[in-house]
């Protein structure tokens, strides 16, 4: 009853602000469309492999699976949803699901009627992903619920005296394939033991699956054509830049790619506000104007991932405020790292700083100390990249293992 109090309590707060929220409001015309996508999409006589990411994240570590099984799994159909729009607007045309939709509030009435339109032979959810009623409503369909790169700590809701009787959804996941012990300890003190392998994080599958991949980039390549130093700043927020700018400004060696995490017309004003060397937003870039810019400012997604190979260095943004990015998508490439200070809830960063690989940045005063000292020591700046490439292809192969425990 708490629980379906929760989700009432939530669907309607998502109501009520959807006419000023455009997050919120993306999510209620999502939700409203899921129904006719599923009924116009779903084959008859299709068979169909579930995976569920709640944001972009999440399907990034979902996505080897998926591409494994389109290559060695043909016969299977994917349905991909999202509860996310940062998710869903994202990859809402990926080609390498066959439907895409939002995923419903986790009602009763909602679990029914998804399932009455689609019952897939498998589910993967990715994360922290723990819908009780739609892993009951798989329950009852005898669709085996997989949980994908979870990770549990002892903070969470079901370790917690007031989250025993919703830890027994728990209970009802066919398999865990989590990301370290810890997890497997927490499990285990739930009763939950047999059904619980230790994988790692697919997403070090993904990120070396990006760096192989990683397509050319033509103008970022010419902006950094023969600069001694570049340093790529990916997903910054406004304290993250106010940091970064102000060394960039008065270290005219150094050039910046700048990719801010919010691309708004406000932000991106801002940034250039702050900025005393010329610059250059990537939509208005060309192979003639581009080597003339001093920062290269990112207003597009989909490029990070492959625009980290052209950096010295790079800082990962987010670790001022409510958590650090994706760091593996940097550290793949073979580059030291640097980020804030909110990274102790992320093993690999928090690896990666044990190892020297990574630095954590309090304030600029740090920023400045660290960023002086990689960059006058070429051998020790490459030194601390290799630990991070080696980190990161060690921690490889999740994604393997998991085929190979379900049989697949």
């Amino acid at each position: 009853m708490l629980y379906a109090l929760a989700i009432f309590l939530y669907k309607m707060a998502v109501l009520l602000v959807s006419p000023f929220h455009r997050k919120a409001r993306l999510i209620v015309q999502g939700h409203r469309n899921t129904f006719r996508i599923l009924r116009e999409q779903v084959e008859p006589g299709a068979r169909y492999v579930w995976f569920h990411a709640a944001s972009l994240g999440e399907f990034e570590q979902g996505r080897p699976l998926m591409e494994r099984f389109r290559s060695q799994h043909p016969e299977y159909k994917i349905l991909l949803t999202f509860f996310s729009p940062s998710g869903y607007e994202v990859r809402k045309n990926y080609s390498g699901a066959d439907i895409i939709c939002y995923l419903p509030f986790d009602t009763p009435r909602n679990v029914v009627r998804f399932f009455r339109h689609v019952k897939p032979e498998m589910a993967f959810f990715i994360k922290y992903e723990f819908w009780m009623n739609y892993i009951l409503g798989c329950k009852y369909h005898h669709i085996p619920f997989y949980s994908v790169s979870s990770i549990f700590r002892q903070n969470k809701v079901f370790f917690r005296w007031y989250g025993w009787n919703y830890a027994q959804v728990l209970k009802f996941v066919s398999h865990f394939f989590v990301q370290d012990e810890e997890s497997a300890r927490l499990l285990a003190t739930r009763g939950i033991r047999d059904n619980v392998t230790v994988v790692g994080d697919t997403r070090f599958d993904r990120v070396l699956d990006i760096c192989r991949q990683a397509r050319p980039l033509p103008l970022v390549e010419r902006f950094a054509a023969g600069v001694p130093l570049v340093l790529v700043a990916g997903s910054s927020w406004a304290p993250d830049e106010d940091i970064i700018i102000p060394y960039f400004n008065s270290h005219p060696g150094m050039k910046l790619v700048l990719a801010p995490h919010v691309i708004g017309e406000d932000h991106l004003r801002q940034i250039e506000g702050k900025l005393r060397r010329p610059c250059l937003r990537y939509s208005q870039a060309t192979e003639e104007n581009v080597s003339q810019a001093d920062c290269l400012i990112v207003d597009c997604f989909g490029l990070l991932s492959s625009i980290y190979r052209y950096g010295h260095f790079a800082y990962v943004g987010g670790g001022f405020g409510a958590g650090i990015h994706n760091v593996p998508e940097a550290a793949v490439y073979g580059i030291p790292v640097l980020f804030g200070p909110n990274n102790k809830g992320f093993r690999e960063a928090q690896d990666m700083l044990r190892m020297g690989g990574c630095f954590e940045i309090t304030g600029q005063t740090l920023f400045n100390a660290v960023v002086d000292r990689i960059t006058a020591d070429d051998p020790l700046r490459r030194a601390r990249g290799a630990t991070n490439k080696a980190y990161i292809e060690s921690n490889a192969g999740a994604a393997d293992e998991i085929f190979r425990v379900l049989g697949l």
